[in-house]
């Protein structure tokens, strides 16, 4: 009984001592993990759950600005109607809404007799023009000679003179309707005409069907190069003398508030609307951007003078106590983290980024964005982190919590 009693005893200690053994190791393994003060490491499922953004320093005016809203349009040379010069019946539409078309494609086609009837009086004035060449170079000439009667010269002359002034009226009318005359003198006639279009750019409005007669006043079609867009801002009164072309304006699209663009004013109106007391402000956009349609709500801020200062989004900087930080890609922790870890990359692939945690003082606020002045200096090739800082702090805190 006594030797049972003793086994118990035995096996009951060394439970207790491999327990505690684990649980030393599990501890200190932990602490290993930890990483290094002011640090946080964040994984691949991590980054990408946060879509992480890492940027540099942008310098914005913060001081001496005037806000302002407005909607993108484009100058009137690239924009345009398109009519029929004569009227006729839709035959064929060979474009729909949003299509993308160059200067010269075809857009439509036309019928009626009215453009046989034009073809005709074009090859019977064309072949008239040309007995009228001939007999006027005769009369010339024997007019020249004192041989021919002046009468009769002038008589010709005059005949030749209304010919060819209306062989080449009809000539101009056939090419407005993108007919050859060259083809109706050889004979070629066409019952169709080509409606072309006058620019390059995108369909916005169809206005027709097959079958439908449109008359020389009707709109066909309406095209839009939005390649010339541009930013229109209505300033008010009080602020217009503020304003120069040359200055630069911030501003975001309505459909796409969280991206910025820039453009800078080329033109500014010189009289007022009469309802809002504002002006035109007419700013070309410096991005490239191939989405942006006229007639989009717009709203920005004008910068009147050229007090930059260094800035970061809002989201970027985080507080903790008086003091204000930003998270800075740092590599160089990433590998101190993996020297210190015991744990092999190959079977814990727990480190993907360090971002070190950097003191700032924060300044003026404006439009989701705040001035920043560096406590110690950095690289001019430092990459910041733009959003999410605040998961960044929490990330780093509750490590240090679970750590205590």
């Amino acid at each position: 009984m006594k030797t049972k009693i003793y086994l118990v005893f035995i096996m009951a200690i060394t439970l207790l001592s491999c327990n505690s053994e684990k649980k030393e190791n599990q501890e200190i393994e932990e602490h290993e993990k930890q990483g290094i003060e002011g640090v946080v490491i964040l994984n691949a499922n991590q980054l990408k759950a946060l879509d992480l953004k890492l940027g540099a320093f942008q310098m914005r005016n913060l001081t001496t600005t005037v806000k302002s809203n407005g909607q993108l349009e484009v100058p009137p040379e690239n924009s345009a109607d398109v009519t029929a010069i004569i009227g006729g019946n839709v035959k064929t539409i060979n474009v729909f809404h949003g299509d993308k078309v160059i200067k010269g494609q075809q857009l439509a086609t036309l019928e009626h007799p009215d453009y046989i009837a034009l073809q005709e009086d074009f090859a019977e004035i064309s072949s008239k023009l040309e007995f009228l060449t001939e007999e006027y170079k005769r009369q010339k000439e024997l007019f020249d000679n004192n041989v021919g009667s002046g009468r009769d010269y002038q008589k010709t002359k005059s005949e030749y003179n209304t010919v060819k002034a209306k062989y080449e009226g009809l000539k101009s009318r056939l090419q407005l309707l993108n007919l050859s005359p060259q083809k109706v003198e050889k004979g070629e006639i066409s019952n169709t005409v080509s409606i072309k279009s006058p620019i390059n750019g995108f369909i916005n409005e169809v206005n027709i069907k097959i079958g439908t007669y449109v008359d020389a006043k009707d709109i066909l079609f309406e095209i839009t190069n939005n390649d010339a867009i541009h930013a229109d801002f209505m300033v008010y009164e009080q602020d217009v003398h503020r304003i120069k072309e040359g200055q630069k304006v911030h501003f975001n699209v309505a459909n796409r508030p969280e991206e910025e663009l820039t453009a800078t004013i080329f033109a500014i109106g010189k009289e007022f609307e009469e309802n809002s007391r504002a002006v035109h402000i007419h700013a070309r956009i410096n991005e490239k951007t191939s989405d942006l349609i006229p007639g989009m709500y717009i709203s920005g801020h004008i910068h009147t003078d050229k007090n930059y200062t260094r800035t970061l989004p809002n989201d970027a900087i985080v507080n903790e106590g008086t003091k204000s930080f930003v998270f800075v890609l740092d590599n160089k922790a990433l590998e101190t983290a993996k020297h210190e870890s015991k744990v092999d990359e190959k079977d814990n692939e727990l480190t993907e980024m360090a971002f070190r945690m950097v003191e700032v003082i924060t300044g003026l606020k404006e439009e989701g964005y705040t001035e920043v002045r560096l406590v110690d200096s950095l690289p001019n090739n430092s990459e910041i982190v733009l959003n999410a800082a605040y998961y960044l702090l929490a990330d780093m805190n509750k490590g240090e919590t679970g750590e205590e």
